[in-house]
């Protein structure tokens, strides 16, 4: 008995010396990223804070600063821009599964590895490379009313299609559909890139030697491995429509012609900086941008079942 009991005691010691170990490691680690954690959280709150509280005023970001309420609020969901910039953006939003199929394409080309793919490694990522407001421009030179594109339907007599296409809102919608698909395989073909990389080949190898074709693997096998990775693409790239097309719009259109092209976070800019300095309306826009990209965020976690599982229950 007393050979059992010194056991018990012993291990209740070693456990009780392992819990206060860890509790150091913790602390330390806590210890070790404090500052860094303390920097990126004044950068990132202190932003917010101000614009929450600025979000109440009438601030011009010199003399006018006084609290209006709600006003600007209900100024901003009273009127029909700010559902005309909703509009725009969901018509952009519509247009992620695209993205996210030819970036799958272009992975599995690249992780098949077809004839040429060493070369086209090197230059399928090239457009997120290159500074979003160049590729802006560039397009306006291409679909200029005498750029190269409607150059070339005149030379092939379809001269009805020749048209100014960034002079009506709906081809405008057009054109800046096209680069935002464009400019996102890169980014997308990685991501499935390297959900492909995680998958063990010999997952592939045992359904080949059951006698699986392609199509089959692709479809039955691929497809649903790489589940996790398209819900998060189809998550940033909803947070990426919402908050990250400012230069894009501004180097094509400026969200004319009138605002017909224009987004949520391009007004945000307009109304601080160009229509007279209205600050405390452009703070009021930011926050309920951001409650807007909150809530389609929760919904599509909610919808793919990421909730629970990045919560850990």
């Amino acid at each position: 008995m007393q050979l059992i009991h010194k056991l018990t005691l012993g291990n209740r010691r070693k456990k009780k010396h392992l819990n206060t170990l860890r509790r150091i490691q913790e602390k330390q680690g806590w210890l070790s990223v404090l500052p860094v954690l303390g920097i990126v959280l004044f950068l990132r709150g202190y932003p917010l804070v101000v614009a929450v509280i600025k979000s109440f005023t009438n601030w011009d970001g010199m003399y006018k600063n006084t609290f209006v309420g709600l006003k600007n609020y209900i100024a901003i969901l009273s009127g029909q821009q700010f559902w005309m910039f909703i509009k725009n953006t969901f018509v952009l939003m519509l247009f992620i599964p695209m993205q996210l199929f030819f970036g799958f394409v272009v992975a599995m080309l690249l992780y098949e590895k077809v004839t040429g793919w060493r070369m086209f490694r090197s230059i399928y990522y090239v457009p997120q490379v290159i500074s979003p407001m160049i590729i802006g421009y560039l397009f306006v030179v291409i679909f200029g009313f005498n750029g190269p594109l409607n150059t070339l339907l005149r030379a092939i007599k379809l001269d009805f299609l020749a048209i100014a296409w960034l002079g009506s809102g709906k081809t405008a919608l057009i054109v800046i559909i096209l680069l935002l698909v464009w400019i996102d395989i890169g980014w997308q073909g990685l991501l499935v890139l390297g959900g492909l990389s995680s998958i063990p080949p010999s997952i592939f190898e045992a359904a080949t030697i059951d006698g699986a074709n392609y199509w089959q693997r692709l479809f039955t096998m691929t497809v649903p491995l790489l589940v996790r990775v398209i819900e998060y693409s189809c998550i940033k790239s909803v947070i990426w429509t919402f908050t990250g097309l400012f230069s894009i719009i501004h180097s094509m259109t400026h969200g004319g012609p009138g605002y017909e092209t224009t987004t949520v976070d391009y007004m945000i800019y307009l109304k601080a900086f160009v229509i007279g300095s209205q600050l405390g309306y452009a703070s009021a826009l930011a926050v309920l941008l951001l409650v807007i990209v909150m809530v389609f965020t929760i919904i599509q976690m909610k919808i793919s079942d990421k909730v629970d599982d990045w919560s850990g229950s």
